[in-house]
């Protein structure tokens, strides 16, 4: 089991993490757009929200609906810098680099994918 699964299986055990979810119409997003255009829209909001030293409204620039993104990022703790250090030790008050900016868009990417495959497995 790599690091990624690791962390998700984690997480699923936090009764506030995984009460997060897509609904249908996040579903038909990530359908609609791809999962290509979905994980470029990962790497710009982990840029311009949460890259910098000290974002700007950190732990308010996640909004908890709105964009497959933003749920995934709920339910991956990787919402705000201070989420980001309980649950990856990933220091606050210094930018991201380029490696945890990826770290954090793989692991969203597997939150969302996981969630597309749950749901086609619920609808056969």
């Amino acid at each position: 089991m790599d690091t990624i699964d690791r962390k998700l299986e984690a997480l699923s055990k936090s009764n506030f993490r995984s009460r997060f979810g897509l609904k249908e119409k996040d579903l038909v997003y990530v359908k609609e757009k791809g999962m290509d255009t979905i994980y470029r829209h990962a790497q710009d909001f982990i840029r311009t929200r949460l890259a910098d030293s000290f974002p700007k409204n950190d732990g308010k620039q996640t909004p908890m609906r709105g964009h497959p993104v933003f749920i995934a990022q709920h339910a991956t703790a990787t919402c705000c810098r201070g989420c980001i250090y309980k649950w990856h030790h990933i220091p606050q008050g210094r930018k991201l680099t380029p490696h945890e900016q990826e770290f954090i868009a793989q692991l969203i990417m597997r939150w969302i994918e996981r969630e597309v495959k749950k749901h086609e497995r619920t609808s056969l």
